[in-house]
């Protein structure tokens, strides 16, 4: 008896229909980004993001249980097209990866075909799309009629669909500003990266103190030939301290004296200072085959410049250390009246009025000496709901590998 082959789009629909739809879907995306002469899918913005959500989903449940029992919709919310459709938004997500996103010609077929913003093109929306409803009307199934032994599927895909589909329809509500503000001012506008225009901020910052606390000096060996250090590459930073002993090629360099903080009068003398005002000073010995010298070098400041020791064609220096932790006292006044006092520091955010407001960075001349500091304000509306859908994943996750352990011991 011979084998009987099912021709192309005979039904039942299988993989290869489902791969020829999903090819056709990606194909006329792309005639939709070039015919938009490479113009994105419009963004929208709360609440019309949110409304176009909802009705997308009541749709798309609609449909999913009122033509329940239709070929057609069965297909369409079955496994082989939404596995070809995911394979569509990994090749997608490719190509995102390996072109670089940002600003092309004008006029190029990378712009008009929206390579260059690949996650915010028409091919890449268009996908998304059709995934996200197959993905819904498989799941209408199975929350109507509810049963107990479906939950484990549907935490783990209405939570996929919540987190995918809010973190796309979400994305142009996401704001992240920078605010510089300066010591002992007040301001309430903020920069986006990509931007020079100023944005006004619900609330204002005001930056009572910034402090930096750094890393023990390092000591280096300078040819002003080659403009930078002259280190060898197997050995680590030389941290400076007294009694120090280091060595560069014949040039032999001890520390005899370390005052963290002092400042020289009009004669050159030096003085113990205050954290605030004072910079380091090392009396260093530096010992050569020509003989040795005593001399005092230290970091230099905004107020007092560096100084090195020159040993022939280069010269023995030190620098600060690398910054070990930088923060802001700082308080955040709301346009409702609401204000609050904190600490800003690295990975140490603050939440006000919906916003995050991160320590950034500083002034990187001045150092220690900064009156500068950046503050980064981040804005996310649909952070919550994302979340939701991971820890429906997470929870349907934990159900499948708890129903596993007890049909083993059942088995058992």
């Amino acid at each position: 008896m011979g084998i009987v082959r099912r021709g192309w789009l005979q039904p039942p629909w299988e993989f290869r229909e489902a791969s020829l739809f999903t090819a056709i879907a990606v194909f006329f995306g792309f005639i939709l980004q070039y015919a938009a002469s490479g113009q994105g899918v419009p963004r929208l913005y709360l609440p019309v993001n949110a409304i176009v959500l909802g009705l997308f989903a009541l749709l798309v449940l609609g449909i999913g249980l009122v033509f329940r029992e239709n070929t057609t919709v069965k297909w369409f919310g079955g496994i082989p097209l939404g596995l070809c459709l995911i394979v569509a938004i990994a090749v997608l997500s490719l190509i995102g990866g390996v072109f670089p996103q940002g600003e092309v010609k004008p006029g190029s077929i990378w712009a008009l075909l929206g390579l260059n913003q690949i996650f915010s093109s028409w091919p890449f929306a268009l996908t998304v799309l059709l995934f996200l409803a197959n993905l819904g009307i498989s799941l209408s199934w199975k929350l109507v009629p509810f049963s107990f032994k479906n939950i484990q599927f549907i935490l783990f895909h209405a939570g996929f669909w919540i987190a995918l589909s809010c973190g796309i329809f979400g994305a142009p509500d996401l704001q992240r500003l920078v605010v510089p503000v300066d010591e002992g001012k007040e301001i309430n506008l903020g920069y986006a990266m990509e931007s020079n225009i100023p944005q006004k901020l619900p609330f204002s910052i005001f930056l009572k103190d910034f402090t930096l606390e750094e890393y023990p000096l390092q000591m280096f060996l300078y040819d002003p030939q080659i403009g930078q250090p002259i280190q060898e590459r197997s050995k680590a930073p030389v941290l400076v301290h007294k009694g120090l002993k280091a060595s560069w090629d014949g040039v032999d360099v001890e520390v005899l004296d370390l005052l963290p903080f002092a400042l020289p009068d009009k004669d050159g003398r030096l003085h113990p200072a205050d954290k605030t005002a004072g910079i380091p000073f090392v009396k260093v010995k530096i010992t050569t085959p020509a003989g040795s010298k005593e001399e005092w070098i230290t970091t230099g400041s905004p107020f007092v410049e560096t100084r090195d020791a020159q040993v022939g064609d280069v010269y023995v220096g030190i620098r600060p250390g690398t910054p070990k932790a930088f923060r802001s006292v700082v308080t955040v006044k709301g346009d409702n009246g609401q204000q609050l006092n904190a600490t800003l520091e690295v990975n140490h955010p603050i939440d006000f009025g919906g916003w995050k407001l991160y320590q950034m960075g500083y002034d990187e001349k001045a150092g220690r000496w900064s009156q500068l500091s950046l503050i980064e304000a981040i804005r996310d509306p649909w952070l919550p709901a994302v979340y939701l859908g991971f820890f429906m994943i997470m929870a349907g996750n934990l159900l499948f590998f708890w129903n596993g352990i007890k049909q083993k011991e059942v088995a058992s």
